[in-house]
């Protein structure tokens, strides 16, 4: 049998083929390296988590789903950074609330809001404003998972949410200007 594209094994997935999981991950492995090294190069020096294990904990809630309807490998990998995302902010909230007194993890997010200059920010601070950002505007709120976290491009980012690339333009600039504004508060 021929290599099957990750979009072909996501179908199969999807129809419930068994075997299809483990025949997915071997090819999505370093693309999901890549993100995890990423969130984690924005984190603090000393954190727990390693990349393998913030794959590992993605994964186990991946498979966890009952229903799986991924649409192509754009949608798999945003959905896996999104998951990527919830692990360190549950991480983050588990760390704070162990700590006397509170204390936030600050991340590292590098050019991502329209700053030259590497900024300090709050995790949590950043969930929270997408959690705002979803009441006022949710396909907004998801651009901003994507894009900053998911790291797709504006084509891969316009195929998801499936507009077109130049209201997806606009949209982030939009976005980011927005969170910009939530995080300075």
């Amino acid at each position: 049998m021929k290599d099957r594209s990750v979009t072909e094994l996501l179908a199969a997935w999807n129809r419930g083929e068994t075997g299809a999981l483990n025949e997915l991950l071997p090819q999505v492995t370093d693309e999901l390296h890549k993100i995890a090294r990423a969130y984690m190069r924005d984190e603090r020096p000393d954190h727990t988590l390693q990349p393998t294990a913030l794959i590992n904990e993605c994964y186990l809630r991946l498979v966890d789903r009952e229903v799986v309807s991924w649409r192509n490998r754009a949608h798999f990998y945003a959905f896996a950074a999104k998951t990527m995302r919830r692990v360190l902010v549950d991480h983050a909230r588990a760390r704070q609330a162990g700590k006397r007194g509170g204390g936030y993890e600050p991340v590292t997010i590098e050019g991502d809001l329209g700053s030259t200059t590497p900024r300090v920010i709050d995790l949590i601070a950043i969930d929270e404003a997408l959690r705002r950002l979803t009441e006022l505007d949710e396909r907004m709120a998801k651009l901003v998972e994507l894009r900053m976290f998911g790291g797709l491009n504006i084509r891969e980012t316009a195929e998801v949410l499936q507009v077109g690339d130049a209201t997806v333009t606009r949209d982030w600039a939009r976005a980011r200007a927005w969170l910009t504004r939530e995080l300075r508060g």
